[in-house]
């Protein structure tokens, strides 16, 4: 699946519901873990592209196989499609923040027994917390690390440790906000006991051979981290290049064609899709679907308005599919479905195949033979000055708004991250109320 798919039913701009076509939303479980001294929802378990379809009946032209698409667009110039999308680059100061964010990666603690604690230490420590004597809900942990300075835990309580010794208990006197979403600690005085059980300090690790042999990525030197680092960043970047030109591409055959407004089954199918996949995302990172579309800047009306969107861009596609002769044989959809089932780790391609939209999933596969026949019948411009990088030999210029694809951790193998602003219920503790 095309990585722009994935972004673009995210951003519901562009092209951007194409993802939803595989079947619905991403709908397996989340092990998410939310305690009292945590202030963010973190979900441990994130499922892969596999889906759970669910059994509505949409109505009978919610697929393209119910419907005539000549009655609801008339093609126009879709062949020899001219855009302009930025070059596919890496600079040198992109290169060097992607290993400094490796090496802050892998941050190197050690231990600190010879003095107490300090500002930006990382505390190991056991608390209760109590109100007029009385232990209170979420007010107690055992072996929390704790960043002093953070600002992680409420005003007075970090503070309150500076200066404590390994071993030492104390008591620290703090006062919860009055907008404390606790309401039942909000605004009143608490003491947390403390025992501090170890002090320690992270330092960056230092860029050499040892260092980068401990990743795990399969380079022996620090010219082949980087070399290494490089190729990375520039296969993220020809992936995002070619997904902005599909984008763009499509976006000038949408506007060349004569659209009329899509069946009504098929908009409230892909509205439906949409709605399964904000739930899902939502509950990722620790949101409910309200407070997840308005930090998003979306609303039901605009995902309404991208429902007929995506219905009317499947809808041109599919036209030109059959324009140009392009189909999903029955042995194409089959091989697909067993390839994605064996990569997700299914042992039964029955089991996977029965959680699949199987006829949404042959639309998706039609879409993507689309949209490769546009892009091989497009001309496209790269734009961008170029500069030569040094330690490789591809030319490079500077590349606006990119973030870090991926990040390696010294004895594991490459993962991607990725990163949200999430909300959580407050409980009790002393963890400050904070947005992570």
């Amino acid at each position: 699946m095309r990585k722009f798919i994935i972004r673009a039913a995210l951003s519901l701009a562009g092209a951007a519901l194409l993802g939803i076509l595989a079947a619905g939303c991403g709908n397996a479980d989340t092990d998410a873990e939310e305690t009292a001294q945590e202030s963010s929802a973190e979900t441990t378990q994130e499922s892969g592209t596999g889906t759970e379809a669910e059994t509505e009946d949409y109505g009978p032209e919610a697929y393209l196989s119910g419907i005539n698409v000549a009655d609801y667009v008339t093609l126009g110039e879709y062949k020899g499609i001219e855009v302009s999308v930025d070059a596919p680059v890496v600079t040198d100061e992109y290169l060097d923040s992607y290993i400094d964010y490796v090496l802050q990666s892998n941050m190197v603690t050690t231990e600190v027994t010879d003095r107490p604690v300090e500002e930006g230490d990382i505390v190991n420590i056991d608390y209760e917390g109590k109100i007029d004597g009385v232990a209170f809900d979420g007010g107690t942990a055992q072996g929390y690390d704790l960043t002093i300075g953070s600002g992680t835990f409420i005003d007075g309580f970090e503070d309150g440790l500076i200066g404590a010794q390994v071993g030492e208990t104390l008591d620290i006197e703090v006062t919860f906000p009055e907008d404390y979403r606790g309401e039942e600690v909000a605004g009143k005085d608490a003491v947390f006991t403390v025992t501090v059980n170890s002090i320690s300090v992270e330092t960056l690790p230092e860029l050499t051979d040892e260092f980068v042999q401990g990743l795990g990525v399969g380079v022996d030197t620090v010219e082949e981290f980087r070399q290494y680092a490089y190729d990375l960043l520039m296969d993220e970047q020809q992936a995002a290049h070619d997904s902005n030109a599909e984008i763009a591409v499509l976006e000038a055959v949408m506007a060349n064609a004569q659209l009329q407004d899509p069946p009504e089954d098929m908009t409230n199918r892909y509205y439906s899709r949409i709605i399964d996949n904000m739930t899902y995302y939502a509950s990722m990172y620790g949101y409910d679907l309200d407070s997840f579309l308005a930090a998003q800047n979306m609303s039901e009306d605009s995902i309404r308005e991208s429902s007929v969107q995506a219905a009317q861009e499947i809808i041109t596609m599919q036209a030109i599919a059959e324009a140009e002769g392009l189909e999903v044989t029955d042995e194409e959809l089959e091989a697909e479905i067993e390839s994605n089932a064996q990569s997700l780790g299914y042992d039964d391609v029955e089991e996977y195949r029965a959680s699949l939209d199987v006829e949404g999933y042959r639309e998706y596969m039609m879409s993507e033979k689309v949209l490769d026949f546009l892009l091989e019948n497009a001309v496209v411009t790269d734009v961008g000055a170029e500069t030569e990088a040094a330690g490789t030999e591809t030319p490079e210029t500077e590349t606006a708004g990119t973030e870090t694809p991926e990040t390696v951790t010294a004895g594991t193998e490459t993962m991607e991250t990725e990163t949200m602003e999430t909300e959580t219920t407050e409980t009790g503790s002393a963890e400050e109320t904070s947005e992570s």
